[in-house]
């Protein structure tokens, strides 16, 4: 009986220790220090360990060495755009851009986010289409192949990417492989030998120095890149799997949306590669004007800023984009997201585009993934409910697509997820577009999505089951940790 004191008094010791630490020392946000406490006062000793797992921050070390890593190339251009940002001089090809110029300086300055218009950009809202035309540019790689996964298994789709990058290495190729170590917790290094064995380059992001059990399960890099040869650039939600063909039996078909670049935006995922391998690896990448080839030639017209943002930035840019967009709005907000748990900022500025008037949507999965971050999601939808946002369920599937499209002129495709976790813990990366055209076909592709979606109705939301409303409410407390 005496042991189980001393347990009991030691586990109330640390948990009242822990609190201290969080209350007066790391100064998070106000709601994660809520929801935080919350766990350690529920779950006395478990709840440390989901801290030690959940809650950790990047040591100031750490976000030196990710803040002092920018690549330099571009410097010199992004100051002189600014400067014709100020000076009102900087052209754009889509007229109805011209209203837009503010948010491309905000880009500038918050991201060093260069404009490029001179894009030609592919459109892939299914895996098949995307996975074969990728696989067959990588396997006309003359250069070199770079890819960045959240994601990346050792099945099917997982191994016929391998054994073709494997084929490239042993033509000599250059190819870099950087892989999230808790995303792709579940592959074996050994996976990855043979194309190690050929030449390539494979490393994880941010691994454990204990083996099978990684304490970071924040700071991931949620990012999805492929470059091949510094010309072509695939950016969205499609990780590296057989999941993302639709071969999940519990998920089933796969709803996402991925894009192909072509021009020198592909120089800013280039840079971003680059970044993040230089952070990883323990060989870097040397600054060089060869990973960078001159485009004499226009591939198309389209306007469009690569924004990234992470943990090593206190300015959150996706996020801030976001609302930016959506205060710019005047007829229509189209948006997709399998993750929907946004923040005070978010929540306020969506649910003010609807009683201003604005016709938004929000389409969300019909059917969860994850259990607890599906029922936090519904308690935001019925808010927005109240405000007159109209709200979907995808149903067909699962819908994994992080878009946005106001106006038919600005749209937005990349990693990130509207929730807390995309915008503060992870490392993500979007295309912001402005371009009229590749808004028109972003919100018909939306329009065709709710030929399979439910509309979720107040009538329903409020007269859910009991239980259905303990579960929400118990999420929404912890959605600023989820």
């Amino acid at each position: 009986m005496l042991l189980l004191e001393q347990i009991v008094a030691v586990i109330t010791a640390g948990n009242l220790v822990l609190a201290a630490v969080l209350i007066f020392m790391e100064r998070r946000n106000i709601a994660a220090t809520w929801a935080w406490l919350m766990v350690l006062l529920f779950l006395p000793g478990i709840g440390f360990l989901f801290y030690l797992i959940f809650g950790q921050r990047l040591s100031k070390k750490k976000l030196y060495r990710l803040r002092q890593g920018e690549f330099s190339h571009f410097r010199a251009a992004v100051d002189k755009q600014k400067k014709l940002l100020e000076q009102g001089e900087l052209q754009v090809n889509d007229l109805a851009m011209e209203r837009h110029r503010d948010m491309i300086f905000m880009n500038v300055v918050s991201d060093g986010a260069y404009y490029t218009q001179d894009n030609a950009i592919q459109v892939f809202a299914e895996g098949h289409s995307l996975f074969d035309l990728m696989f067959k540019q990588i396997a006309e790689a003359k250069e070199h192949v770079h890819l960045l996964y959240y994601i990346f298994n050792d099945d099917e789709l997982g191994t016929q990417l391998v054994q073709l990058l494997t084929k490239k290495a042993r033509e000599g190729i250059e190819v870099r492989l950087l892989y999230d170590a808790v995303g792709s917790a579940g592959v074996p290094s050994r996976f990855f030998r043979p194309l190690v064995e050929a030449g390539g380059e494979v490393v994880s992001f941010f691994p454990s120095s204990i083996p099978f059990l990684n304490f970071r399960v924040n700071f991931r890099n949620h990012r999805k890149l492929t470059i091949i040869d510094g010309k072509s650039g695939y950016i969205g939600g499609f990780n590296i799997g057989d999941e993302y063909l639709g071969k999940d039996k519990k998920l089933g078909y796969w709803r996402d949306t991925h894009l192909l670049i072509e021009g020198k935006a592909v120089y800013m995922l280039q840079a971003r590669f680059f970044l993040d391998w230089n952070l990883s690896a323990p060989k870097r990448i040397q600054e060089s004007f060869a990973y960078f080839p001159e485009m004499n030639e226009p591939q198309g017209t389209i306007g469009c800023q690569i924004v990234s943002s992470g943990p090593n930035s206190e300015k959150q840019q996706i996020k801030h984009a976001f609302l930016k967009m959506i205060y710019k709005a005047r007829k229509k907000i189209y948006l997709q997201t399998p993750y929907f748990i946004p923040d005070d900022s978010m929540l306020t500025a969506l649910k003010m585009a609807a009683m201003s008037g604005v016709d938004v949507r929000v389409m969300v999965p019909g059917r969860p993934d994850h259990l607890m971050v599906f029922w936090a999601t519904h308690s935001y939808l019925g808010e927005l409910l109240k405000s007159g946002v109209r709200c979907y369920l995808y149903e067909k599937g699962f819908m994994h697509a992080k878009t946005m499209v106001v106006d038919t002129q600005l749209s937005s495709v990349g990693t990130a997820n509207v929730d807390i976790r995309s915008f503060k813990l992870n490392f993500e990366t979007n295309v912001f577009l402005y371009d009229s055209q590749m808004a028109k076909q972003l919100e018909e592709l939306f329009e065709a999505d709710l030929e399979d979606c439910r509309e979720m109705t107040m009538e329903e939301y409020l007269n859910r089951p009991l239980r259905s409303r303990m579960q929400e409410s118990l999420t929404r407390l912890l959605s600023p940790i989820l």
